[in-house]
């Protein structure tokens, strides 16, 4: 139903098909000539992980096997195993490359916090997932600006490490998000983790109160949450939510009926107010 002319930051099929080979797969190493007998000119899937991860595809092959061997250790498994079974040739090269990404050593990694992070395709454009094992964390446009400080924030708030990787919580989300853009679905129901102050989270929550469809003013936000006074703390706080739209920080617009300021963009706040509407009239 939401389909506007550009599905910004895309991720190409071919490379959405290898990533998912990844995940199901996460020893599974692929060189420049399984690419190629792909179809796929190496270079021009190097460019891309350089464009969208800051890294070349095999470094994030790496990166990858590293995070799952992360998760292993947590769970209690072996060093030595998951070295070998994380596709590693000796347990040193493993422990340097382990204490390169996450800074501490795998026998020392078990006390450590992990924040799983994943891209998501939406026709508003690709979208980063955050995730701990206690719900979605972060659900930003991957244009937002000040991103790269929001992740920062996310990681020493939580006192935890960003891997890109899976979680159980995204396949809801993923679920809920194409339920949602499909005019299918006006709740979530995907378990949330919102990091802030007291205060934010407590207008976050009467952010989560504003019916599917309507628009709320700043000002009665504000009244809702207790005090009409804290209109411009109200403000300030929607903009340092981190969940977008299940957390619908979208429907709230100047008291004028204008649409105010928006992260993902305000010509997003207009499309999913249209899409909200359009599937209640």
């Amino acid at each position: 139903m939401c389909k506007p002319l550009e599905n910004l930051n895309e991720t190409p099929k071919y490379i959405q098909e290898i990533l998912q080979e990844l995940i199901e797969n996460p020893t599974q190493k692929f060189k420049d000539y399984d690419l190629v007998k792909r179809g796929i000119e190496p270079a021009t899937m190097r460019r891309w992980f350089q464009k969208n991860h800051g890294m070349t595809f095999q470094s994030f092959q790496r990166m990858f096997r590293l995070n799952t061997a992360f998760k292993k250790l947590q769970q209690g498994e072996n060093v030595i195993e998951t070295a070998y079974d994380s596709g590693f040739e000796s347990l040193s090269g493993f422990s340097e490359s382990f204490k390169n990404i996450f800074g501490v050593s795998p026998k020392n990694s078990k006390n450590q916090h992990i924040i799983d992070l994943k891209r998501i395709e939406t026709p508003l454009g690709t979208m980063y997932a955050a995730a701990t094992k206690e719900g979605i964390c972060m659900l930003e446009f991957t244009d937002r600006k000040m991103l790269e400080t929001e992740f920062k924030d996310l990681a020493k708030s939580l006192n935890a490490n960003i891997v890109l990787g899976e979680n159980p919580h995204f396949k809801v989300l993923e679920t809920e998000l194409i339920e949602y853009f499909e005019g299918k679905r006006s709740e979530f129901t995907v378990p949330l983790n919102p990091v802030g102050s007291s205060f934010q989270k407590s207008v976050w929550e009467v952010l989560r109160k504003i019916p599917f469809g309507e628009t709320w003013s700043y000002r009665k936000q504000a009244e809702v949450l207790g005090d009409v006074k804290k209109v411009r703390a109200v403000a300030n706080a929607n903009g340092m939510n981190k969940i977008s739209i299940i957390i619908p920080c979208h429907r709230v617009i100047g008291s004028d009926g204008t649409l105010t300021g928006y992260g993902g963009g305000i010509w997003r706040k207009q499309k999913l107010l249209e899409l909200e509407k359009a599937i209640l009239f």
